[in-house]
């Protein structure tokens, strides 16, 4: 909000309703004569792919600019310098097969066979919970893919193959599958039915901010209101050719199927809000679930027939590698969202720690996990690496002791998590 005496301490703008929280300004805080940070606000989110990846094509070797990257991994080719590369990490609990490997993915949890839910909360809301007084959100729990009920061969619920975040040890977090929704919990409800620009409402407010603050702020604001834009835009295309399909007017209500068909439209919206609730500090913590376990997801652009999870028993087909890289590709694409982001004196993506991971090596091989990081998580994490735990046996090479690694560097620490005790050598 504006006003007479300058720009006020909660630096929002009003508009349908809405608050639109900025991102913070050197200029307000100058005006409003708040001491810097002692230390950069830090994020984490993870992007999970069921059913594994394509062993031959995920590969990495070499450091720093120096990197050289599969070809499952070469969207990344021009931020290879902010990435951690970790193969061979295990994660004990996991046990081979499918369902529960991937709802302990978060949390290394023994998990409990039959009807009865039982697992841990997972590592995102440890975070979450810490930071839940000092953010608008205590986190985004996002996804692409519809859950589904019932039960695996295996006695295990579906539940678990369905989500990856857990508040309580009883029930997982209900994942918001629509970017619509998504966009309202950082905006406000009233921007609902988007059909007036929220930043329409508040450009005057918005012009006369920018002529108060200093030139690299009107630059991170000139930023921001573009990513607005460009992502409420792409909401109201959504929702108008949802409702053409439903034979609705367009000046209706959203309608209830406002999911895009094509997921790399479908992920990138949800890989926006995670950029826009990051860059304004609504929230600190996101997870964004690509695909489940056994997933079931389609891929027509990449001329393939069956699903998802058909293909991933011919891992090494080429079938397959394209879905692994089109995963990773909706990765790069967030990494390249914050990287983009200017914060103080470096990005978003600097103070912040993004995570790609899959249950799976390979299909029904949960013996090693991949996993990748990027940012430096305000400089705590040392990045352009490649890591192979393979062969440091189990109990050095564990999941949840990255875990703890990652925790401690975000002023969380714990005695133990999952099955670990110890932190993990060399991160």
């Amino acid at each position: 909000m504006i006003n007479k005496n300058g720009i006020s301490r909660r630096l929002l703008l009003q508009g349908l309703g809405a608050a639109i929280a900025l991102p913070w300004l050197e200029s307000g805080r100058h005006l409003l004569g708040a001491e810097s940070p002692k230390k950069p606000t830090q994020r984490f989110a993870c992007m999970f792919i069921g059913d594994g990846i394509s062993p031959p094509h995920w590969w990495a070797k070499g450091s720093g600019a120096n990197m050289e990257l599969g070809s499952s991994l070469a969207s990344l080719e021009k931020h290879k310098s902010q990435l951690n590369v970790i193969n061979g990490l295990f994660n004990k609990h996991a046990g081979g097969g499918h369902a529960r490997c991937a709802g302990n993915i978060l949390s290394g949890e023994a998990l409990l066979r039959g009807r009865l839910i039982r697992g841990a909360v997972s590592m995102d809301q440890r975070l979450a919970k810490k930071w839940e007084d000092e953010t608008a959100l205590s986190s985004l729990v996002l996804g692409c893919e519809q859950p589904v009920a019932g039960f695996h061969e295996s006695e295990y619920s579906m539940v678990y193959a369905s989500h990856i975040s857990w508040s309580n040890p009883d029930s997982p977090i209900p994942i918001e599958l629509h970017p619509s929704l998504a966009f309202d919990s950082l905006f406000g409800g009233q921007s609902s039915t988007l059909q007036t620009s929220i930043l329409d409402d508040v450009l005057e407010q918005a012009t006369s901010l920018r002529n108060q603050v200093s030139r690299s702020d009107q630059v991170k604001l000139d930023e921001y209101l573009s990513s607005v834009r460009e992502t409420e835009q792409r909401l109201q295309r959504l929702n108008k050719f949802a409702a053409e399909e439903n034979n609705q007017p367009t000046s209706a209500q959203r309608p209830p199927a406002g999911q895009p068909k094509d997921f790399r439209e479908y992920s990138r919206l949800m890989c926006d809000i995670i950029a826009l609730a990051f860059q304004t500090d609504r929230t600190r913590i996101a997870t964004l679930l690509l695909s489940r376990d056994l997933s079931g997801q389609v891929y027509p652009y990449l001329n393939i027939k069956d699903d998802h999870h058909s293909y991933s028993h011919s891992n090494e087909a080429k079938e397959y590698q394209g879905i692994v890289k089109t995963h990773v590709e909706q990765y790069a694409y967030l990494v390249d969202r914050l990287a983009n982001m200017h914060e103080g004196d470096g990005t978003v993506l600097d103070n912040s720690c993004l995570m790609f991971v899959s249950e799976h090596w390979n299909a029904h091989n949960s013996n090693q996990v991949p996993l990748l990081l990027a940012g430096g998580l305000g400089g705590t994490l040392q990045t352009g690496r490649t890591h192979d735990f393979l062969n440091a046996g189990n109990e050095k090479r564990k999941l949840c002791s990255l875990y703890l690694s990652l925790m401690d560097r975000m002023g969380l620490e714990l005695k133990e998590f999952g099955d670990a005790k110890e932190r993990l050598a060399g991160i």
